[in-house]
């Protein structure tokens, strides 16, 4: 034990680890006092310089200033409310550097030019409020006022929605920042304006263009097994689950199922095949922490061909 040994500065820098012009520093500046100067002038400190000294080279070590050092030193804050007041901050200064690596990420891997920067800059640090105000237009955009629109849009408005987290990934938010532009995109919104539009023509009672449980739904139940057992599309094979398919929509629209029928399902297939309308759904699972949806595209793609082929009389005997 050293009792009330006294410690020249350089005894005290090899007890604390700290450099003889740190520790002159902080007595400088009072944080730690020396008890006593020796005869000869210098500087002494007492053993509780020890402990002070490994205190404060903690709490610089966690970001803490010198001014808030000295007063939890001198008592005049409790540690915990300092902890709990830095922590905050330390958490405002992670979410902005989150946001500046997504957005420096998504730069290096989209090959974005300087005039699309800033706008990414900004998508990245919308607030909350902000976030919401911007999608909800959209959605407006999309479905119309929710007050106004079918029921069923509220449904779909609600799939559609990004909820992001408080703590959010770096993931997370670069697939906001790309919802977010993907949003903006006015050709993007008539596209699924036209696919509600065409829902409340046709009266199907499932105005959902994302993720459209009807159409979509009647597509991939039906050509889900031909995928699996590699039924070309335009082979004799592939008739059954054609004609399933165009029953299934003459049913749903109460009209015969003939060549006109046909080429208007081709025409909803081919537009619902879009990849931006895939890409917003996966977008929204990441960001609101969801399991990934199934890909449309490859049952579209099969269906579309597979009309198209009998249409044009392509391999179909």
């Amino acid at each position: 034990m050293d009792g009330g040994a006294l410690h020249s500065i350089g005894e005290l820098a090899r007890r604390t680890g700290l450099t003889v012009k740190t520790i002159r520093f902080y007595s400088d500046r009072g944080i730690v006092a020396p008890a006593r100067r020796s005869p000869a002038g210098h500087r002494l400190y007492g053993t509780d310089a020890v402990a002070r000294l490994a205190l404060v080279r903690t709490l610089r070590d966690l970001g803490l200033g010198l001014p808030t050092i000295r007063k939890v030193l001198e008592r005049e804050l409790s540690l915990p409310e300092v902890a709990a007041a830095h922590a905050e901050a330390l958490a405002v200064r992670i979410r902005v550097l989150r946001l500046r690596r997504a957005v420096l990420t998504a730069v290096a891997e989209r090959g974005t030019i300087p005039e699309e920067l800033d706008l990414m800059h900004q998508l990245a640090t919308l607030s909350e409020d902000e976030r919401r105000r911007l999608i909800g237009e959209f959605l407006e955009a999309v479905f119309g006022a929710p007050d106004t629109g079918p029921p069923v849009f509220a449904a779909a408005a609600r799939s559609m929605t990004p909820e992001m987290p408080d703590s959010p990934s770096t993931e997370q938010l670069r697939a906001w920042v790309e919802l977010a532009e993907l949003s903006q995109d006015e050709g993007f919104r008539a596209h699924l304006r036209r696919l509600a539009e065409d829902d409340i023509a046709e009266g199907t009672g499932r105005a959902t263009p994302l993720p459209r449980p009807g159409l979509v739904a009647a597509v991939l139940d039906r050509v889900r097994p031909a995928l699996a057992a590699a039924v070309d599309a335009a082979a004799p094979r592939a008739d059954p689950v054609v004609a399933a398919l165009t029953a299934h929509y003459a049913h749903v629209l109460g009209r015969p199922d003939d060549a006109v029928l046909r080429e208007r399902l081709l025409t909803r297939l081919e537009r619902v095949n879009d990849p931006r309308r895939e890409r917003y759904g996966r977008l929204v699972a990441v960001i609101n922490g969801w399991p990934a949806p199934e890909s449309p595209a490859p049952a579209l793609g099969w269906a579309v061909t597979a009309l198209r082929a009998r249409r044009e009389g392509v391999g179909v005997r």
